[in-house]
């Protein structure tokens, strides 16, 4: 039976029963209750092995970092997945603690995994950004034009609200080459630019850019994106319009 099949009641028994169970295997040492959470084809049941282990760390982190090392180097994909989201829980306040498994999660040949390193950055990128964000920054000329496109997404929830702290990293970006890192850009830059304030910081920011045809497909998509997200965005779309053909 699926997690959200159970009753509001058992589920929470059953989060209860989990994280028991797992900080009885940090104890131990043997480690086979929580591997088996991990590899667990239910969503919500991964996600309550890590949410435990994340809270589990306030009282056992060394053990708990041990656990997540052991699980990184399992060959399902979503044990290895499991770990980065565990890793994502501490890294909202200790992000140094889990450094090396984000480094090792965004070169996983997986993309659960990879994926899994981005969701991890958006969370802890929202609590604890100066280090999350100075981490992010040493992979915007990587190689790879995956990484660099997954970091861009990565950073793009702290942006939502705190467009100033990623527009500096988003600038390093405005050369790429790549269809599918300049993409995921415009779209970034779409995405932080609707709440309260962030549309002028966000086209202050574009007027200073060199790429001016990649500005213009920004602000194409940033008008768009106040049609889009109407009911959230603080102005409307011919009021973003208007703003952003003024300051041009």
């Amino acid at each position: 039976m699926a997690f959200y099949d159970l009753s509001k009641e058992a589920r929470a028994a059953l989060v209860q029963q989990m994280e028991a169970a797992i900080g009885k295997a940090l104890q131990s040492g043997r480690l086979a209750p929580l591997t088996a959470y991990a590899a667990d084809e239910d969503t919500y049941i991964r996600k309550n092995a890590y949410q435990a282990l994340g809270r589990l760390y306030a009282t056992q982190p060394q053990r708990v970092l041990a656990a997540i090392d052991h699980l990184l180097k399992e060959t399902d994909p979503k044990v290895r997945q499991t770990a980065v989201n565990a890793a994502g829980e501490i890294g909202r306040s200790n992000f140094e603690a889990v450094r090396a498994v984000m480094d090792s999660g965004l070169l996983d040949e997986h993309h659960m995994v990879r994926n899994a390193v981005i969701g991890s950055v958006k969370k802890m990128g929202e609590k604890n950004p100066q280090p999350v964000l100075a981490w992010a920054k040493g992979y915007l000329q990587h190689p790879d034009k995956e990484i660099r496109r997954e970091i861009c997404h990565g950073i793009e929830l702290r942006g939502r609200t705190h467009p100033q702290d990623i527009l500096p990293l988003l600038a390093a970006l405005q050369h790429d080459k790549t269809a599918r890192v300049r993409n995921t850009l415009v779209h970034v830059l779409g995405q932080i630019s609707y709440k309260k304030g962030c549309l002028e910081t966000v086209v202050a920011a574009l007027k200073t850019w060199e790429n001016q045809a990649l500005v213009k497909d920004a602000l194409v998509e940033i008008i768009d994106v106040h049609e889009r997200y109407k009911d959230f965005a603080v102005k409307t779309q011919a009021e973003a319009e208007e703003y952003i053909t003024k300051s041009f």
